[in-house]
């Protein structure tokens, strides 16, 4: 498998040219087809969250519907600027497309996303909303496939130096299996093995010994013993290794756990400079 097809969605804001950029870039590298949908809440969201209705139901989805066309304007005006043509139906190789009817609430990002290959969205930055934090959670526990978080500003290439953090967890094999593709491609693989961060399992040489056996050729690091949690290592050695793609396993303690005492996930998606591949 590799990244033939790529969901964004999209929302009026500006942060979307980061994401559009990420998620071109893997484009070109994978000759694949990108569609874009307007991500928006969902109205009865409003309705349960104020029974008095100060926002007149109609004037909400008049609203929702400016943004969803302001969403493909700016979808569709950069594939333009870039080259990137309509996707004729069922047709291959570097296109575009827009999804018009998608439904609205971030549920749909889970969903839809069975079928592409990989969602791309902006990690968290102190702006965001929670329909956006759910959107990634969405894409992260419903989809059945990876999530790619770009940074705020996009690199200038993608997977050609990748990081693979790994923790010895089921989440981090199950993202380690999608990048697949990619790792074969890639220039150069680190293999980091996360101390401390760890639950019991393959050590981080068993991953090499795979990796060979699947004809890559990957270097091994392991982080110091880690006081101060698995995340700011984890990204101290993608930035001093110059890499452009982290492959991370999301929420290997629970959601709850991480809320409460942070995790590597949660370091990860606030201070990524870097797009990072992430599976649960």
């Amino acid at each position: 498998m590799s990244m033939k097809t790529i969901l964004v969605p999209m929302e009026p804001r500006e942060g979307m040219k980061g994401v559009l950029e990420t998620a071109l870039l893997l484009a070109k590298k994978c000759d694949s087809y990108v569609e874009g949908f307007p991500l928006r809440f969902g109205i009865s969201e409003f309705v349960a969250v104020d029974p008095a209705g100060s926002i007149p139901l109609e004037s909400y989805r008049q609203e929702s519907a400016e943004e969803a066309a302001q969403a493909r304007r700016l979808f569709e005006s950069f594939m333009q600027a870039n080259g990137v043509p309509r996707a004729a139906v069922g047709g291959g190789g570097l296109s575009s497309g827009w999804l018009d009817d998608a439904p609205e609430g971030e549920g749909f990002v889970g969903s839809y996303g069975r079928v592409f290959d990989i969602t791309v969205l902006s990690r968290p930055d102190t702006n965001t909303i929670g329909l956006h934090n759910r959107a990634i959670e969405s894409g992260l526990f419903e989809s059945g496939r990876p999530v790619l978080l770009s940074p705020p500003v996009a690199p200038k290439s993608i997977a050609t130096n990748i990081l693979i953090a790994w923790n010895n967890s089921t989440e981090q094999a199950r993202a380690t299996a999608f990048a697949m593709p990619l790792l074969r491609e890639a220039e150069r693989v680190t293999v980091l093995g996360v101390n401390g961060g760890s639950v019991p399992g393959p050590s981080a040489e068993q991953l090499m010994t795979y990796l060979r056996r699947h004809g890559i050729a990957a270097k091994l690091m392991t982080t110091p013993t880690i006081d101060r949690g698995a995340g700011p290592a984890i990204l101290a050695t993608a930035k001093s290794e110059g890499c452009d793609l982290l492959v991370k396993g999301a929420y290997t303690q629970s959601r709850l756990r991480q809320m409460i005492f942070g995790g590597a996930t949660s370091h990860i998606l606030a201070n990524a400079e870097l797009p990072v591949l992430m599976a649960h």
